[in-house]
């Protein structure tokens, strides 16, 4: 994937961006008008998009196929946000299933924080296999971040304040998938069985019309935001 910077915009404006390519799975569209701003600034967008919250968290999903840099994004969020923390729904569903696991974080993680209770939960499976400690969460924050694909979908929407879906090149993030997890034969089958889930899963939810932004990923020192895509 390419870039190039447009003419500056007047008044201090961040740079207008302009895309080479970007090769996306069929059924997914293409974000446009991708502008260039700081992390901060994402945060107050957040922050404008979701008023009236009293008494609890804001709570953000950041949706992405695998490897699109949703983690890196949830990080960079939080430290500019302050007062955050950030939720894996890799641990959540540790052991559990690829996408089926909707309930599984509303009623452990999602409706806690709306009563604006500190969460406390060691899923099932951590037991079962053997994994030391659980999920925690402080009460009195301002931002929770919730990332993982699939947290933008219909049923937990409208348990969120405001969301980001993060769209990036095929290639690159297939790159970064090797880069983080090898490329054995066992990683290999392990991302086909995912993307026979991920693709029809992600057609079906289309996290990227629902979604209040869209950012590129994976992100670099500079956020590039587009409005969602219809």
């Amino acid at each position: 994937m390419g870039w190039q910077k447009g003419r500056p915009q007047r008044c201090g404006r961040p740079f207008v961006l302009r895309k080479w390519f970007m090769r996306l799975h069929p059924g997914e569209v293409e974000a446009a008008g991708w502008r260039g701003v700081a992390a901060a600034e994402v945060v107050a967008r957040l922050r404008a998009a979701s008023p009236g919250v009293d008494g609890r968290p804001r709570l953000i999903g950041i949706d992405g196929r695998g490897g699109a840099g949703k983690t890196t994004l949830a990080e960079r969020l939080a430290d500019a946000a302050g007062g955050s923390a950030i939720v894996h729904t890799d641990d959540v569903v540790w052991n559990h299933a690829c996408f089926d696991w909707g309930g599984l974080l509303l009623e452990h993680v999602l409706k806690p924080l709306h009563r604006g209770e500190a969460v406390h939960f060691r899923p099932d499976a951590w037991s079962v296999h053997g994994r030391p400690g659980e999920i925690t969460v402080p009460a009195g924050l301002d931002f929770v971040w919730i990332e993982g694909t699939g947290i933008v979908r219909s049923e937990l929407a409208p348990w969120l304040d405001a969301s980001i879906y993060v769209q990036g090149d095929l290639d690159e993030q297939e790159r970064l998938l090797v880069a983080r997890d090898g490329d054995s034969p066992e990683h290999r089958e392990h991302v086909a069985r995912w993307l026979d889930e991920e693709l029809p899963f992600l057609r079906r939810e289309q996290p990227w019309a629902r979604a209040t932004l869209v950012v590129a990923g994976p992100p670099g020192a500079e956020l590039l935001v587009a409005p969602p895509t219809g």
